[in-house]
């Protein structure tokens, strides 16, 4: 995608997981100087503090990031909504913190006047919520696949193969993780509608989504681990999924009705 000058009305990113070494952090400093917003929303799971925790990881790429966010605080809205990796600085909601707004949850209004819930969704996760030693087996088992799905692309680019998504494929096909998905999906949808809004924006499942469910909009801005995606609100109000990073194919996102576009640009690092 070509550098932009006129901003977005909103961008949302969520699961930066800065601090993990799972984090692509050049390519989500890329996509931040490139795309100007008036408000960027971070949905949770902004710094990896469980991953921090097992082994401290902190490249110069990390810092850039945050000293990015925290430049962009001091003209732009910045609104942090922790989520279940960065938890402990939930005690902060209700705060301001070098100009970067910590909330529980917020509401975003577009152009278009839609009023969409902005949360993490970690609260959506039957298995989190059943219990924090499951929750955290669940990621370390993730982490695991992440591993192995590096080792499997250094082989498949050797091959001349193009980059697979395997925690995506994986989910996507297994059965369980299919239903666990959907479940969430509908969970984080029907908050919306009991709240009377018009849709919700959430992240922590790492599957990027705009669609309509339960009869209001569903979105998810996906992850800086493996999607590389992030949601944008245009000037006019239309919503769009962008992917930034090096995979060779296009995410598959439905397109929920005429007044939700749901489209997804592919762009280099240079």
């Amino acid at each position: 995608m070509a550098s932009r000058t006129a901003p977005f009305n909103a961008v949302w990113l969520s699961d930066l997981h800065l601090g993990s070494a799972d984090c692509r952090a050049e390519y989500l400093s890329h996509f931040l100087a490139r795309h100007p917003t008036r408000t960027l929303y971070l949905l949770g799971d902004v710094v990896d503090l469980w991953a921090l925790r097992r082994r401290l990881f902190w490249p110069a790429s990390h810092r850039v990031v945050v000293e990015q966010i925290l430049a962009l605080a001091a003209h732009t809205r910045v609104v942090y909504v922790p989520g279940n990796h960065d938890e402990d600085f939930r005690a902060l909601c209700g705060r301001r913190l070098l100009g970067v707004e910590i909330r529980h949850q917020a509401v975003h209004r577009t152009a278009g006047g839609r009023r969409l819930l902005l949360l993490h969704g970690d609260e959506f996760d039957t298995l989190v919520r059943a219990s924090a030693w499951a929750g955290r087996a669940a990621d370390l088992g993730y982490e695991l696949l992440l591993s192995l799905n590096a080792l499997g692309n250094r082989a498949r680019r050797t091959l001349g193969l193009p980059y697979r998504w395997l925690a995506q494929e994986i989910k996507i096909r297994l059965g369980p993780a299919r239903r666990a998905i959907r479940t969430f999906e509908v969970a984080a949808a029907r908050a919306a509608r009991r709240l009377g809004l018009d849709g919700v924006v959430c992240g922590h499942i790492h599957q990027p989504e705009i669609r309509f469910e339960e009869g209001v909009l569903y979105c998810n801005c996906g992850d800086w681990v493996e999607s590389l995606t992030a949601l944008v609100e245009h000037p006019s109000g239309r919503l769009e999924l962008l992917h930034w990073g090096d995979a060779r194919r296009a995410l598959k996102c439905e397109r929920g009705a005429l007044a939700v576009h749901a489209s997804h640009a592919l762009s280099q690092p240079t």
